[in-house]
């Protein structure tokens, strides 16, 4: 009888120690796997609440937007710099759920800040040299890869900072491409997990998908040098710089205002996808064939400048939900990571006007309200017993969709084109 209960407990014990290694095999995923996979959706992530990031969210703060963000089936988030503690108390933040809870799921893009010599310093930029501070910040990104190795799958070097509008910061692309090989190089030696993606996150123009003047050797060596390419795209943005699109067409005049702004949307939706294929069209040019996510894309729900009443009039809640919902419907039917922008609204990017719409991009207010492309979310209570800030996640204007329509502003008018002869 001893002796069949010693080996009853043996083989239960061999059949529980394969059970937990086939979890952990399970759990261990790559960025090859999540990336393009619409059961991990990707958003952009700054978890701060004041008007200065020198005032740093705590850990506890950035657990609860986890706990949101997985509630609403985000699964990888990006983040943009490791020279503030945020990344790595974003880290330590998942860490702890996951101690908590082994099913929590979080995977995390981190991405080092790239300069220029003289960027945010008062002195004239010298876009053809590189700060100083890079390398350290690149060293900082490696270490916290190295630490979370379970988390952090993607590193991007860098964020717009090839695009020439980026006055106050940008680099060559040769700048780019040296701490894109030296992370490579890293991974090859093993200083780094071998399956960690590498990327840069920067505007479609960068990746070759506009002017021909970003056409040039050094990025092309770039394309062959990343795992994949991270773009941007805005048509939020281009409605007031490239409006065409936006506009509505003259044969769209007798519609009534809800058909002209849906279908403002759907072309909104369109311009995104053409600046993903020129993207695709550069790249493959160079003889690369490799994945493409959208490092960023979003649409701001207030603007008192070029995007508001006086401006394109693209700004408002409704518009941003529909956004939402044709970007991931898209996205996710093409196997294309959509790190959309972003998860909550951040009141220190245009600090001294707090209606800018870079305060605005956010799904989630500051406070807590879903605005209402979450609306649904709300009704579906998958938010229960979650908080921001200490506040239940309720819906922006107090869930009246009559008033919420009121701020709804169609879009302009197109010039009528001349008769042909």
């Amino acid at each position: 009888m001893t002796f069949l209960l010693i080996g009853f407990i043996s083989c239960n014990t061999k059949k529980n120690e394969k059970e937990n290694q086939e979890t952990q095999i399970k759990k261990q995923v790559t960025a090859k796997d999540i990336l393009g996979n619409p059961e991990y959706l990707a958003i952009s992530y700054g978890g701060y609440r004041e008007v200065s990031r020198d005032s740093q969210p705590t850990v506890a703060e950035i657990k609860d937007d986890m706990k949101l963000l997985s509630a609403m089936g985000i699964k990888i988030l990006r983040t943009y710099n490791v020279q503030l503690p945020h990344a790595g108390n974003v880290l330590q933040a998942i860490k702890e759920l996951k101690g908590e809870n082994p099913d929590f799921e979080m995977y995390v893009m981190l991405g080092a800040w790239i300069d220029c010599k003289n960027a945010w310093t008062g002195l004239e930029p010298d876009h053809n040299v590189e700060s100083e501070q890079n390398e350290g910040e690149i060293a900082r990104a490696v270490a916290l890869a190295n630490q979370y190795p379970d988390i952090v799958k993607i590193i991007a070097v860098g964020n717009e900072a090839m695009i020439n509008w980026a006055t106050s910061y940008y680099v060559q692309p040769a700048v780019i491409l040296k701490w894109v090989n030296h992370l490579q190089f890293l991974k090859i030696n093993k200083e780094l997990p071998s399956d960690l993606w590498i990327t840069s996150s920067d505007d479609y123009a960068s990746w070759g998908g506009g002017e021909e003047s970003y056409h040039t050797e050094d990025l092309a060596k770039l394309i062959k040098a990343v795992d994949y390419i991270s773009m941007h795209t805005y048509p939020y943005h281009n409605s007031h710089y490239n409006p065409e699109f936006w506009k509505v067409p003259e044969s769209e005049a007798e519609l009534s205002d809800i058909e002209k702004i849906d279908a403002a949307m759907l072309r909104a939706r369109d311009f995104a996808k053409n600046q993903y294929n020129a993207v695709k069209e550069h790249m493959l040019s160079v003889g690369e064939n490799k994945p493409i996510h959208i490092g960023e894309t979003g649409w701001a729900t207030i603007s008192d400048g070029f995007y508001g009443p006086e401006g394109s009039r693209a700004t408002d809640e409704y518009k941003e939900a529909l956004y939402y919902q044709h970007m991931r419907e898209w996205t996710n039917s093409e196997g294309i990571s959509c790190f959309y922008f972003e998860a909550f609204n951040e009141r220190w990017k245009d600090a001294g006007n707090q209606s800018g719409s870079e305060n605005h991009f956010g799904l989630i207010t500051i406070d807590g309200q879903a605005k209402y492309a979450l609306w649904q979310l709300v009704d579906d209570g998958v938010f229960e017993g979650l908080t921001r800030n200490g506040n239940p996640i309720t819906k922006t204007y107090k869930g009246d969709k009559e008033a919420l329509m009121k701020d709804v502003l169609v879009p302009p008018l197109g010039e009528a084109q001349p008769m042909e002869n």
